[in-house]
């Protein structure tokens, strides 16, 4: 007690040497007197204590569960290792996979700078899992689901899916209902003892192929109209054409390769582009793009797109939307929600890193494929799951390529860091909540299209796409865009969205503080199908 009263008497003495210090200076703050400046910086302190205390108290940090592989395998087989150094026949080797864990166990950069490493390849910032956030809840808050096990029958139709996945990603996303590989993929993924996958009708279809069960996702074409509509740029429309790595070209389907990558070398192999743009059609397409851009880029565009649209696509709460005598700008307006979708991304890049290296380490799919080559080719016993050493898809890939390595898209595989969840996944929900909170998600898209049957450019699409369905689906292209390139399993996608939901409403309950405007908050649907309110001041006491 005695040191809060020293404390409020200091406050105290800081007020009154400001109000003095402003009394001098009044003549210079126009509006603003000494009296209003010393409110104005109490007032300050006080959104920014209500604002922590509130995201303090809805934080409810529990156990965060894992699926144990890390504890399972003495060989750790089933955890994160790429850019260690492994032995020979691809196993981590102990002091290196240990250096990694005592610098995650520390937190101490110099045991972070002390990891050994393999041919050279650095691992993707594992501090960052460290970094804390100002905006919204901490990276910490938020417990997601364990990943599944290794040699458990959802793994295995993860990895079964991905393996179709490899073989699909030059077929056209209109092209599955009648394509034989498609066509394959879906009776395999049908017979799967625990394929989570969206179904109509409890099966999989050429409409739920290679989709995500979040609403509104399988209605309509495969890829979002927020990546066919053009973007409004200074008053002109920018098409949304984007150069697409050559077709049947695929990576680290030899074992030597695949070693030398995972050890973290390279083989000097690089990525081609098709000499022209094109649209998003297929699922190499989504891939190269999914490769190249920038977190918050997809979010933005549907951004910029969503304004084009006008005062009417506004949530109906805004307080500027029917205004006699203001508009939003700086709150509630353009500039603002590009900022927090920013923001959002930036709070998701934390949260994901947390998750991914301090709590669950999952292996990335390049290296599950290596143990299934091991296992079919020397007989190794990793005990996987039969769902998916029987699948079709390994024989086909074998016909190919003559291992069972899952084929990449991008020469060095995935990037070195663990698998779950996709960061793209996480950025995705985190980018596409903000949109959803401050536009209408039952706004109907204007003049949607769908790709014609060449394939070539678009024709009109016939029905009714909402903005919220059409978001969800932008983030499901987005994560799955991942998966198609290898480099992700669909568990890593679906968890990742919700994570970044969790982070974006965060957000938006701190921005409830910060704004000055009278709010009767945001109101949408949420990823599991249930409506919310967001954005209202909650008072602390």
């Amino acid at each position: 007690m005695r040191g809060m009263k020293i404390v409020k008497s200091i406050k105290i003495m800081i007020c009154f040497i400001a109000f003095l210090s402003c009394s001098v200076f009044a003549d210079h703050h126009g509006f603003w007197d000494a009296q209003k400046l010393v409110y104005r910086k109490l007032h300050a302190e006080n959104v920014r204590i209500s604002s922590a205390t509130a995201q303090a108290r809805a934080e409810r940090i529990a156990d965060q569960e894992t699926n144990g592989d890390l504890e399972r395998y003495r060989d750790k087989r089933g955890s994160y290792s790429k850019a260690l150094s492994h032995k020979n026949n691809g196993m981590v080797k102990h002091s290196s996979f240990e250096s990694m864990i005592k610098a995650l166990e520390s937190g101490e950069s110099q045991d972070f700078d002390t990891i050994i490493l393999g041919d050279g390849r650095h691992l993707s910032n594992p501090q960052a899992a460290y970094a804390f956030t100002l905006e919204g809840g901490d990276a910490a808050a938020y417990p997601i689901d364990a990943a599944p096990k290794l040699t458990s029958d959802q793994a295995a139709s993860e990895m079964a899916e991905l393996y179709w996945g490899a073989l699909l990603r030059d077929v056209p996303f209109n092209q599955y209902a009648t394509n034989s590989v498609a066509l394959a993929a879906i009776a395999d993924l049908n017979s799967m003892s625990d394929f989570k996958g969206p179904k109509i009708g409890d099966v999989v279809t050429p409409q739920t192929l290679w989709r995500t069960g979040f609403p509104g996702v399988i209605d309509g074409p495969y890829i979002s109209q927020f990546l066919y509509q053009p973007i409004p740029d200074h008053g002109k429309k920018v098409q949304q054409l984007y150069y697409s790595y050559v077709p049947g070209t695929d990576f680290l389907t030899d074992v030597a390769d695949f070693l030398l990558v995972n050890n973290g070398g390279s083989t000097g192999q690089m990525d081609v582009f098709e000499g022209s743009p094109s649209y998003i059609f297929t699922g190499r397409n989504i891939g190269t793009y999914v490769h190249k851009d920038y977190s918050s880029e997809p979010y933005i565009n549907a951004a910029l797109i969503l304004l084009g649209y006008g005062n009417a696509a506004l949530n109906q709460n805004n307080p500027y939307k029917t205004n006699p005598t203001q508009d939003g700008f700086v709150t509630y307006g353009a500039p603002a929600v590009i900022a927090l979708v920013n923001a959002a991304c930036e709070a998701a890049f934390k949260a994901a890193w947390y998750q991914k290296w301090l709590v669950h380490l999952r292996l990335r799919p390049e290296y599950f494929g290596f143990l299934v080559n091991d296992q079919i080719m020397n007989d190794k016993d990793f005990d996987l799951d039969r769902d998916l050493i029987n699948s079709p898809a390994l024989a086909d890939i074998f016909g190919l390529y003559g291992t069972y390595l899952l084929p990449q898209m991008y020469p060095e595989g995935a990037p070195t860091h663990p698998s779950y969840p996709a960061a793209h996944a996480v950025i995705g929900g985190a980018g596409i909540t903000i949109l959803k909170a401050f536009f209408d998600e039952n706004f109907v898209i204007p003049s949607p299209v769908q790709p014609n049957v060449s394939n070539t450019g678009f024709d009109p699409y016939v029905g009714t796409l909402l903005v919220g369905d059409e978001l969800n689906k932008l983030a499901s292209n987005i994560g799955m865009g991942r998966d198609f390139a290898g480099v992700h399993y669909r568990s890593d996608v679906v968890e990742g969205m919700k994570l970044g939901e969790k982070i974006a409403i965060a957000l938006l309950n701190d921005e409830a503080y910060a704004n000055h405007e009278k709010f009767k908050g945001y109101t949408f649907t949420k990823l599991n199908g249930k409506t919310v309110t967001v954005g209202r001041r909650v008072t602390v006491e």
